[in-house]
Protein backbone atom coordinates (compact mmCIF):
# COMPACT_ATOMS: atom_id res chain seq x y z
CA UNK A 1 0.00 0.00 0.00
CA UNK A 2 1.07 3.57 -0.64
CA UNK A 3 1.88 5.75 2.23
CA UNK A 4 -1.00 8.35 2.60
CA UNK A 5 -1.18 11.34 4.90
CA UNK A 6 -4.87 11.55 5.81
CA UNK A 7 -7.33 14.71 7.31
CA UNK A 8 -10.21 14.55 8.01
CA UNK A 9 -12.03 17.96 9.41
CA UNK A 10 -14.21 15.67 11.67
CA UNK A 11 -11.25 14.00 13.49
CA UNK A 12 -10.33 17.64 14.97
CA UNK A 13 -12.28 20.16 17.68
CA UNK A 14 -14.45 22.39 15.38
CA UNK A 15 -12.35 25.30 16.84
CA UNK A 16 -8.84 24.05 15.01
CA UNK A 17 -9.77 22.49 12.11
CA UNK A 18 -9.63 25.74 10.17
CA UNK A 19 -5.88 26.15 11.72
CA UNK A 20 -4.59 21.99 11.34
CA UNK A 21 -5.80 22.17 7.86
CA UNK A 22 -3.86 25.34 6.90
CA UNK A 23 -0.66 24.38 8.84
CA UNK A 24 -1.28 20.89 6.21
CA UNK A 25 -1.13 22.36 3.15
CA UNK A 26 1.76 24.54 4.29
CA UNK A 27 3.71 21.78 4.70
CA UNK A 28 2.55 19.86 1.50
CA UNK A 29 3.10 22.65 -0.75
CA UNK A 30 4.63 26.04 0.37
CA UNK A 31 3.87 28.26 2.70
CA UNK A 32 0.38 30.14 1.90
CA UNK A 33 -1.84 32.78 3.28
CA UNK A 34 -5.42 30.59 3.63
CA UNK A 35 -9.14 32.15 4.30
CA UNK A 36 -12.29 30.77 4.49
CA UNK A 37 -16.09 32.47 5.33
CA UNK A 38 -16.74 29.05 6.96
CA UNK A 39 -12.99 29.35 9.37
CA UNK A 40 -14.95 28.74 12.46
CA UNK A 41 -16.22 25.14 11.45
CA UNK A 42 -14.19 24.52 8.34
CA UNK A 43 -14.93 21.22 6.55
CA UNK A 44 -12.58 19.19 4.70
CA UNK A 45 -10.88 15.79 3.82
CA UNK A 46 -7.42 15.68 2.35
CA UNK A 47 -5.06 12.86 1.62
CA UNK A 48 -1.08 13.36 0.65
CA UNK A 49 0.24 10.18 -1.11
CA UNK A 50 3.56 10.20 -1.82
CA UNK A 51 5.13 9.24 -4.87
CA UNK A 52 8.79 9.66 -4.14
CA UNK A 53 9.78 12.95 -5.04
CA UNK A 54 6.10 13.49 -6.37
CA UNK A 55 2.97 13.95 -4.25
CA UNK A 56 -0.71 13.55 -5.07
CA UNK A 57 -3.28 14.91 -2.80
CA UNK A 58 -7.29 14.60 -3.10
CA UNK A 59 -9.49 15.98 -1.34
CA UNK A 60 -12.96 17.70 -0.81
CA UNK A 61 -12.90 21.25 1.28
CA UNK A 62 -15.80 24.08 1.92
CA UNK A 63 -14.99 27.18 0.19
CA UNK A 64 -11.44 28.98 0.10
CA UNK A 65 -9.09 31.19 -0.88
CA UNK A 66 -5.38 30.30 -1.36
CA UNK A 67 -2.47 32.88 -1.62
CA UNK A 68 0.95 33.08 -2.61
CA UNK A 69 2.52 36.03 -1.99
CA UNK A 70 5.83 37.29 -2.76
CA UNK A 71 6.70 37.72 0.86
CA UNK A 72 6.21 33.80 1.24
CA UNK A 73 8.00 33.40 -1.86
CA UNK A 74 10.90 35.04 -0.72
CA UNK A 75 10.84 32.99 3.02
CA UNK A 76 10.36 29.88 1.19
CA UNK A 77 10.66 28.57 -2.13
CA UNK A 78 10.41 24.41 -2.92
CA UNK A 79 10.68 25.14 -6.88
CA UNK A 80 7.93 23.16 -7.59
CA UNK A 81 5.04 22.70 -10.58
CA UNK A 82 1.44 22.29 -9.27
CA UNK A 83 -1.42 20.97 -11.51
CA UNK A 84 -5.01 20.33 -10.23
CA UNK A 85 -7.86 18.37 -11.50
CA UNK A 86 -11.48 20.00 -10.54
CA UNK A 87 -13.60 16.86 -10.54
CA UNK A 88 -16.85 19.01 -8.88
CA UNK A 89 -16.79 22.87 -8.25
CA UNK A 90 -15.17 26.22 -10.04
CA UNK A 91 -12.87 28.78 -8.95
CA UNK A 92 -11.06 31.61 -10.32
CA UNK A 93 -7.49 31.86 -10.85
CA UNK A 94 -4.49 34.65 -10.70
CA UNK A 95 -1.20 34.09 -11.65
CA UNK A 96 1.04 37.09 -12.72
CA UNK A 97 -1.86 39.73 -12.99
CA UNK A 98 -3.81 37.16 -15.39
CA UNK A 99 -7.17 35.56 -14.33
CA UNK A 100 -8.49 32.67 -15.68
CA UNK A 101 -11.72 30.69 -14.50
CA UNK A 102 -11.22 26.79 -13.82
CA UNK A 103 -14.77 25.08 -14.35
CA UNK A 104 -15.17 20.90 -13.45
CA UNK A 105 -12.76 18.56 -15.26
CA UNK A 106 -10.94 21.36 -16.06
CA UNK A 107 -6.70 21.51 -15.35
CA UNK A 108 -5.20 24.12 -13.46
CA UNK A 109 -1.51 25.02 -13.05
CA UNK A 110 0.63 26.84 -10.69
CA UNK A 111 4.11 27.94 -10.00
CA UNK A 112 5.56 28.15 -6.43
CA UNK A 113 8.06 30.71 -7.38
CA UNK A 114 5.42 33.21 -9.01
CA UNK A 115 2.36 35.01 -6.65
CA UNK A 116 -0.76 33.94 -6.65
CA UNK A 117 -4.43 33.69 -6.00
CA UNK A 118 -6.88 30.75 -6.25
CA UNK A 119 -10.38 31.24 -5.33
CA UNK A 120 -12.59 28.43 -4.95
CA UNK A 121 -16.15 28.26 -5.69
CA UNK A 122 -19.34 28.93 -4.02
CA UNK A 123 -19.95 25.06 -2.93
CA UNK A 124 -18.00 21.83 -1.99
CA UNK A 125 -14.90 21.53 -4.22
CA UNK A 126 -13.89 18.41 -4.95
CA UNK A 127 -10.09 17.75 -6.73
CA UNK A 128 -7.08 15.87 -7.40
CA UNK A 129 -3.57 17.96 -7.03
CA UNK A 130 -0.42 16.40 -8.31
CA UNK A 131 3.64 18.14 -7.79
CA UNK A 132 6.68 17.64 -8.81
CA UNK A 133 10.34 19.22 -8.57
CA UNK A 134 10.64 21.86 -11.81
CA UNK A 135 14.03 19.77 -12.33
CA UNK A 136 11.70 16.53 -13.21
CA UNK A 137 9.77 18.13 -15.68
CA UNK A 138 11.09 16.63 -18.88
CA UNK A 139 10.83 20.15 -20.84
CA UNK A 140 13.11 23.14 -20.90
CA UNK A 141 12.12 25.50 -17.56
CA UNK A 142 11.01 28.38 -20.96
CA UNK A 143 8.63 26.11 -22.16
CA UNK A 144 6.99 24.69 -18.85
CA UNK A 145 6.66 28.57 -18.06
CA UNK A 146 4.46 29.15 -21.04
CA UNK A 147 1.73 26.87 -20.12
CA UNK A 148 1.62 28.02 -16.32
CA UNK A 149 -1.98 29.53 -16.07
CA UNK A 150 -3.49 28.22 -18.91
CA UNK A 151 -6.60 26.36 -18.89
CA UNK A 152 -6.62 22.71 -19.91
CA UNK A 153 -9.41 20.32 -20.81
CA UNK A 154 -9.70 16.62 -18.69
CA UNK A 155 -12.44 15.57 -21.18
CA UNK A 156 -10.34 14.36 -24.16
CA UNK A 157 -6.76 13.81 -25.54
CA UNK A 158 -3.60 13.68 -22.67
CA UNK A 159 -5.56 15.05 -20.45
CA UNK A 160 -8.30 12.77 -19.77
CA UNK A 161 -5.72 10.36 -19.99
CA UNK A 162 -4.26 12.13 -16.92
CA UNK A 163 -7.33 12.39 -15.48
CA UNK A 164 -8.00 8.67 -15.59
CA UNK A 165 -4.68 7.89 -14.51
CA UNK A 166 -5.10 10.40 -11.14
CA UNK A 167 -8.46 9.06 -10.45
CA UNK A 168 -7.66 5.69 -10.69
CA UNK A 169 -4.90 5.64 -8.82
CA UNK A 170 -6.37 7.36 -5.92
CA UNK A 171 -9.45 5.32 -5.99
CA UNK A 172 -7.88 2.54 -4.08
CA UNK A 173 -4.02 2.60 -3.34
CA UNK A 174 -3.96 -0.57 -1.99
CA UNK A 175 -3.67 -2.42 -4.79
CA UNK A 176 -0.01 -0.88 -5.34
CA UNK A 177 3.25 -1.91 -2.80
CA UNK A 178 4.95 0.89 -1.73
CA UNK A 179 8.19 0.30 -3.82
CA UNK A 180 5.67 0.92 -7.15
CA UNK A 181 5.65 4.82 -5.34
CA UNK A 182 8.88 6.22 -7.42
CA UNK A 183 7.38 4.74 -10.85
CA UNK A 184 3.98 6.10 -10.45
CA UNK A 185 5.45 9.19 -9.67
CA UNK A 186 7.34 9.03 -13.12
CA UNK A 187 4.16 8.09 -15.15
CA UNK A 188 2.75 11.28 -13.25
CA UNK A 189 5.25 13.71 -14.72
CA UNK A 190 5.79 12.20 -17.77
CA UNK A 191 1.68 12.65 -18.65
CA UNK A 192 2.07 16.12 -17.28
CA UNK A 193 4.76 16.86 -19.55
CA UNK A 194 2.68 15.85 -22.70
CA UNK A 195 -0.16 17.57 -21.69
CA UNK A 196 2.12 20.50 -21.28
CA UNK A 197 3.58 19.96 -24.70
CA UNK A 198 0.20 19.13 -26.43
CA UNK A 199 -1.14 22.40 -25.09
CA UNK A 200 1.77 23.91 -26.78
CA UNK A 201 0.61 22.47 -29.77
CA UNK A 202 3.32 19.87 -30.41
CA UNK A 203 5.78 17.38 -28.74
CA UNK A 204 8.72 17.74 -30.15
CA UNK A 205 9.93 18.97 -26.99
CA UNK A 206 9.50 15.71 -25.01
CA UNK A 207 12.23 12.98 -24.89
CA UNK A 208 11.99 9.77 -26.54
CA UNK A 209 11.61 8.11 -23.66
CA UNK A 210 8.70 10.19 -22.52
CA UNK A 211 6.82 10.03 -26.23
CA UNK A 212 7.29 6.60 -25.59
CA UNK A 213 5.75 6.44 -22.08
CA UNK A 214 3.13 8.42 -23.14
CA UNK A 215 2.39 6.34 -26.07
CA UNK A 216 2.16 3.12 -23.90
CA UNK A 217 -0.12 5.23 -21.63
CA UNK A 218 -2.36 5.59 -23.90
CA UNK A 219 -2.29 2.15 -24.99
CA UNK A 220 -2.67 1.05 -21.71
CA UNK A 221 -6.11 3.48 -21.28
CA UNK A 222 -7.76 1.98 -24.38
CA UNK A 223 -7.02 -1.21 -23.34
CA UNK A 224 -9.14 -1.16 -19.75
CA UNK A 225 -11.61 0.34 -21.80
CA UNK A 226 -12.12 -2.52 -24.30
CA UNK A 227 -11.40 -5.39 -21.82
CA UNK A 228 -14.99 -6.71 -21.79
CA UNK A 229 -14.28 -7.26 -25.27
CA UNK A 230 -13.16 -10.73 -26.46
CA UNK A 231 -11.97 -9.64 -29.94
CA UNK A 232 -9.30 -7.48 -27.88
CA UNK A 233 -5.93 -9.03 -29.31
CA UNK A 234 -2.87 -7.21 -30.10
CA UNK A 235 -3.38 -6.91 -33.53
CA UNK A 236 -6.77 -5.10 -32.85
CA UNK A 237 -4.92 -2.86 -30.71
CA UNK A 238 -1.65 -1.91 -33.27
CA UNK A 239 -4.13 -1.17 -35.46
CA UNK A 240 -6.10 1.12 -33.55
CA UNK A 241 -3.14 3.33 -32.34
CA UNK A 242 -1.80 3.02 -36.27
CA UNK A 243 1.97 1.05 -35.27
CA UNK A 244 3.31 -1.93 -35.63
CA UNK A 245 2.70 -5.16 -34.25
CA UNK A 246 6.26 -5.25 -33.50
CA UNK A 247 6.53 -2.21 -32.21
CA UNK A 248 3.76 -2.73 -30.16
CA UNK A 249 5.28 -6.02 -28.55
CA UNK A 250 8.20 -3.82 -27.83
CA UNK A 251 6.72 -1.17 -25.90
CA UNK A 252 5.18 -3.67 -23.52
CA UNK A 253 8.94 -5.85 -23.45
CA UNK A 254 9.81 -2.45 -21.92
CA UNK A 255 7.55 -2.92 -19.03
CA UNK A 256 8.70 -6.41 -18.34
CA UNK A 257 5.52 -8.12 -20.13
CA UNK A 258 3.72 -8.73 -22.90
CA UNK A 259 0.64 -7.84 -24.51
CA UNK A 260 -1.13 -10.57 -24.13
CA UNK A 261 -0.29 -10.72 -20.55
CA UNK A 262 -1.20 -7.32 -19.37
CA UNK A 263 -4.60 -8.17 -21.08
CA UNK A 264 -5.28 -10.89 -18.95
CA UNK A 265 -3.99 -9.65 -15.67
CA UNK A 266 -6.14 -6.47 -15.89
CA UNK A 267 -8.78 -8.88 -17.19
CA UNK A 268 -8.68 -11.19 -13.93
CA UNK A 269 -8.28 -8.13 -11.56
CA UNK A 270 -11.57 -6.86 -12.91
CA UNK A 271 -13.47 -10.29 -12.57
CA UNK A 272 -11.67 -10.67 -9.01
CA UNK A 273 -12.99 -7.28 -7.60
CA UNK A 274 -16.67 -8.15 -8.81
CA UNK A 275 -16.38 -11.80 -7.07
CA UNK A 276 -15.17 -10.18 -3.95
CA UNK A 277 -18.43 -7.53 -4.22
CA UNK A 278 -21.42 -8.26 -2.48
CA UNK A 279 -23.62 -7.18 -4.47
CA UNK A 280 -23.04 -9.62 -7.30
CA UNK A 281 -22.64 -12.55 -4.69
CA UNK A 282 -25.60 -14.21 -6.59
CA UNK A 283 -24.21 -13.30 -10.30
CA UNK A 284 -22.89 -16.95 -11.89
CA UNK A 285 -18.82 -16.89 -12.04
CA UNK A 286 -19.44 -17.85 -15.63
CA UNK A 287 -21.29 -14.78 -16.39
CA UNK A 288 -18.56 -12.17 -14.57
CA UNK A 289 -16.07 -13.91 -16.64
CA UNK A 290 -17.59 -13.72 -19.96
CA UNK A 291 -17.95 -9.60 -18.65
CA UNK A 292 -14.56 -9.46 -18.87
CA UNK A 293 -13.40 -11.21 -21.83
CA UNK A 294 -12.95 -15.06 -20.63
CA UNK A 295 -14.93 -17.02 -23.68
CA UNK A 296 -14.03 -20.40 -21.73
CA UNK A 297 -15.51 -21.40 -18.34
CA UNK A 298 -12.48 -23.64 -17.95
CA UNK A 299 -9.96 -21.67 -19.43
CA UNK A 300 -10.91 -19.14 -17.12
CA UNK A 301 -10.74 -20.61 -13.68
CA UNK A 302 -7.20 -21.81 -14.91
CA UNK A 303 -6.16 -18.64 -15.30
CA UNK A 304 -7.52 -17.15 -11.76
CA UNK A 305 -6.78 -19.81 -9.86
CA UNK A 306 -2.60 -19.68 -11.29
CA UNK A 307 -2.95 -16.01 -10.51
CA UNK A 308 -4.50 -16.22 -7.22
CA UNK A 309 -3.89 -19.63 -5.52
CA UNK A 310 -7.49 -20.49 -5.38
CA UNK A 311 -10.46 -21.53 -7.74
CA UNK A 312 -12.89 -18.56 -8.64
CA UNK A 313 -15.75 -20.04 -6.34
CA UNK A 314 -13.54 -20.92 -3.54
CA UNK A 315 -11.61 -17.35 -3.81
CA UNK A 316 -15.79 -15.80 -3.73
CA UNK A 317 -16.68 -17.62 -0.72
CA UNK A 318 -13.69 -16.34 1.05
CA UNK A 319 -13.33 -12.80 0.26
CA UNK A 320 -16.84 -11.92 -0.74
CA UNK A 321 -17.12 -8.10 1.28
CA UNK A 322 -19.50 -7.49 3.70
CA UNK A 323 -22.15 -5.31 2.58
CA UNK A 324 -21.76 -1.28 3.81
Amino acid sequence: MLGETVFRSEDVPAADRFECYRELMNRAYAPMELSSDHAPDFRAHQRLIGLGPVSVWPGEFQPLVFRRTPKLIRQSDPEVYQLTLVLKGSGRHSLGGQEVTCDAYEFHSNDSSRPSETWTGQEQTRIVGVEFPKTHLPLSRGRADRVIGRRMSARDGIGALLAQFLTQLTSDTGQYAPDDAPRLGTVAVELVAALFSHTLGTDTSLTPEARRRALTLRIQAFIRQHLHDPGLTPGSIAAAHHISLSYLHRLFQQEDTTVTSWIRRRRLERARHNLTDPLLRDTPIHTIATRWGFTHPAGFSRAFRTAYGLPPSDYRHQNTRRPA
